[in-house]
């Protein structure tokens, strides 16, 4: 991401407002896209944050830079991680932060679950709709003379971020097959999918669920984990 946004503005100079060669209908359209599909990113990076502060800096990180950021975050998640967390289950301990790990807030039904069903299905209707007006009023964006290059360096930046997304569906569904099928819609209909997906994610939770089991897969739910660790302490749940 970084070689290909230096070698476009040497190349083609900087993307300024009054560059009608740039802001074209479907670059506005993909640029919708592609802040729409960042926003899980950064309700998790906000969450995985200890501090205000902390969370406030990557979210605008994330804004202007995108999946630069992404990918140094990631980056640096990872590197936290210790060697027996990575040989255990390295998803589950880059996803969830370190005070759910610890047990702490477990017991929180402070939900936001139906809000968060709400706010991603009203996302994936915005995105829904600017794919169906841009089509009838600019027509199909699978057109050559679309693909110049910061387009080119739009489509690399959003695409980063769906695979870093793909990861993460994929690991939350037991089925390959499905989670292939998932990854395709991803692919395909960019943030529209990424709504969608996350919605289905939601309803699969109850209303009374902490919002950050939909981070895990099934055979993860954090619930489980702590009931087995209270059950070893002796304690009732």
């Amino acid at each position: 991401m970084f070689a290909t946004l230096i070698y476009t503005i040497i190349t083609d100079g900087l993307p300024l407002p009054d560059r009608r060669d740039v802001f074209t209908p479907w670059f506005a359209t993909t640029i919708v896209d592609f802040y729409i599909n960042i926003v899980p990113i950064a309700v998790w990076i906000v969450y995985k944050e200890s501090t205000w502060l902390g969370s406030i800096l990557w979210a605008i990180l994330l804004l202007i830079f995108g999946s630069l950021t992404t990918c140094v975050y990631l980056f640096l998640q990872l590197l936290k991680l210790t060697t027996q967390e990575a040989s255990e289950d390295p998803m589950y301990y880059l996803l969830l932060r370190d005070s759910i790990k610890d047990g702490v807030g477990l017991r929180d039904n402070k939900s936001l679950v139906v809000t968060a069903r709400f706010v991603f299905g009203a996302l994936g209707c915005v995105m829904l709709g600017a794919l169906v007006y841009t089509c009838l009023t600019d027509g199909s964006p699978f057109r050559m003379e679309l693909l110049y290059p910061w387009m080119v360096v739009l489509l690399v930046n959003f695409y980063i971020n769906v695979a870093v997304l793909s990861v993460w569906v994929v690991y939350k569904e037991p089925s390959w097959i499905i989670g292939i099928l998932w990854v395709a819609l991803l692919v395909s209909l960019g943030s529209f999918g990424t709504s969608v997906i996350i919605v289905v994610q939601l309803f699969r939770l109850s209303p009374l669920d902490p919002l950050y089991l939909v981070l895990v897969n099934n055979s993860n739910r954090v619930g489980d984990i702590m009931y087995e660790r209270a059950h070893s302490a002796g304690l009732r749940m």
